[in-house]
């Protein structure tokens, strides 16, 4: 892969961590053991039942929301850290180069179409 292209790949990571890390920061705080872990607040819209379980339903998609995140970003930095040891774009199955496309695509990819889709048919 060329050396612009890698570039452009790890700008995108870099701006898709910051959003990442800005998305969890409006419902979760960091957690001082692991800089990787957040943890999702629990709303406080009042006392009456009704606002009460609207409480438990937002604090439940924020889980979810918060898990989802995480991943995203322990896979940016994972590509970031690859990126920095002249190791991304290789896929972790069969040891071969992911297309160029796929990685512009989703550039935190870490295998190939052909080994995704064998792990998806699973």
């Amino acid at each position: 892969m060329k050396p612009e292209t890698i570039q452009e790949i790890k700008a995108e990571l870099l701006r898709i961590k910051q959003e990442t890390e800005e998305a969890l920061k409006v419902f979760a705080t960091k957690d001082s053991g692991n800089a990787n872990d957040f943890t999702s607040t629990f709303p406080d819209y009042g006392e009456e039942n009704d606002e009460n379980a609207q409480e438990v339903g937002q604090y439940s998609t924020n889980i979810a929301t918060e898990n989802i995140l995480e991943k995203t970003l322990r896979d940016v930095k994972s590509a970031l850290k690859k990126i920095d040891q002249n190791t991304y774009g290789i896929c972790k199955y069969c040891h071969k180069e992911i297309d160029e496309k796929r990685l512009l695509a989703r550039p935190f990819s870490s295998s190939c179409v052909k080994c995704k889709s064998q792990l998806q048919k699973n």
